[in-house]
């Protein structure tokens, strides 16, 4: 992995990877803050921001803005997430002057029109329905709020309808002003290029980049003592069903470990849990497990959908493959197996410009530097199978469970016995 990294006068961090064997680039336009940064009256304000930035500049209109990507073959795109967001654009690699220019144009220069701003507010409202109507959304938006309660990391980064409508054009510059300057902005790209000269390009932009002070977030207070169990009742064709141990963040060192762990237990289909709640009892379509890494913590997360009267033999086999990996080491075998596919699957993402370009990003909002793919395969190499089990009993516990359910069930009583672990 060629990456370089460079930063420039006024803050703005600009990191490449040159891949000349490629015919695309991919550029991105990164600020360090998202959803967990908003106070909750202003809840969803950085994702409100982010579709406004497609709503026009004072050079071109929304259209013309996705016509200067789409007309040279490329696409653009932006997302939110709870630390960082992101816009970004692909296209052919002699057109990254055009991409640079569209980015900067909609980063800087967003009119934030107050008309654009009441449609905009529609159409966001209709995403926070439409993900409303879909249980397994609804679903991990309700273990969030029991994960993390009266916390930013527990709130929709949609925000909620009364937030929504709150927000006018002073909040929205007012907060942009604050939160998009130079010391949180980053510009990472990959592909057929130069680094400098991608610096050169990024430095006739940089002096129209605002200054100021990094944001802080709140931290989270752990005090979580017991199970938490929530439900929401809805009239729905299956059971879903998302599952949380509390972890930790994304500095620590037994993540490396956790990673182990989380594709033994459910991240492909060769995992235990896929194979014997789907494979070997038939007992639901969708099962699987992910991790979910913040500055400050974590969790493991169980996901699966199924009919309402198979949740007690489902969270009895989730409960004794969760158990046996706090008892027992995994075999030689599945950890070879588990490694391999880590492995293989961090080079099978690394192939393409927008992977590449997105891992800078990542990198260097989540760690200020670039941890080489090298050095984390090496890793991933090195932990033992005592490892494993020492990181299952670890956060495999009651006091850091938290368990959603969305069905047509009424009560949460018969849900909160099928939690013992």
């Amino acid at each position: 992995m060629n990456h370089h990294v460079s930063r420039l006068k006024n803050g703005i961090t600009v990191a490449t990877v040159e891949m000349p064997h490629m015919a695309s680039v991919s550029l991105g336009i990164w600020v360090g803050v998202g959803g967990r940064y908003e106070p909750a009256e202003l809840n969803g304000i950085s994702h409100f921001i982010e579709h406004m930035l497609f709503k026009g500049t004072r050079r071109r209109t929304a259209k013309e803005i996705s016509q200067s990507v789409e007309g040279i073959g490329g696409y653009l795109n932006a997302f939110t997430g709870e630390e960082s967001t992101c816009f970004y654009s692909k296209a052919r690699h002699d057109r990254y002057e055009q991409l640079l220019d569209v980015l900067t144009d909609m980063f800087l220069n967003s009119k934030l029109d107050p008309a654009e701003i009441a449609k905009e507010r529609s159409v966001i409202k209709e995403e926070l329905a439409m993900y409303m109507d879909q249980p397994h959304q609804l679903v991990q938006e309700l273990l969030n709020e029991t994960l993390w309660p009266n916390h930013p990391l527990g709130r929709s980064l949609t925000g909620t309808e009364k937030t929504i409508d709150s927000m006018d054009r002073a909040k929205l510059v007012s907060y942009r002003r604050a939160n998009y300057v130079a010391p949180t902005t980053l510009v990472t790209a990959a592909g057929n290029l130069s680094h400098d000269k991608i610096v050169r390009a990024v430095s006739r932009f940089a002096p129209k980049f605002a200054p100021g002070k990094r944001p802080h977030f709140q931290p989270v207070d752990d005090t979580q003592t017991e199970p938490r169990v929530r439900t929401f009742s809805k009239d729905t064709a299956q059971l879903q069903l998302a599952l949380a141990f509390r972890t930790c963040s994304r500095h620590d060192e037994r993540r490396f470990a956790l990673r182990i762990l989380n594709t033994l237990l459910g991240e492909n289909m060769s995992s235990r849990l896929f194979q014997v709640i789907r494979e070997d009892h038939g007992l639901a379509y969708s099962v699987h497990s992910c991790l979910v890494f913040f500055d400050d913590v974590g969790s493991l997360i169980i996901s699966a959908g199924m009919d309402t009267d198979q949740i007690p033999r489902v969270m009895k086999l989730i409960t004794r493959e969760v158990k046996r990996l706090t008892e027992k080491v995994p075999s030689a075998k599945e950890m070879r197996q588990t490694r391999d596919f880590l492995i293989g699957q961090i080079d099978l993402s690394l192939e393409s410009t927008e992977n590449q370009m997105m891992w800078l990003g990542d990198q260097l909002i989540g760690y200020g530097k670039i941890i080489a793919p090298s050095e984390i395969k090496k890793r991933l190499t090195h932990v033992q199978p005592a490892e494993v089990r020492r990181v299952a009993q670890a956060f495999f516990r009651p006091d850091r469970l938290s368990l959603s359910v969305v069905s047509p069930l009424k009560a949460a009583r018969p849900l909160r016995d099928l939690v013992k672990f």
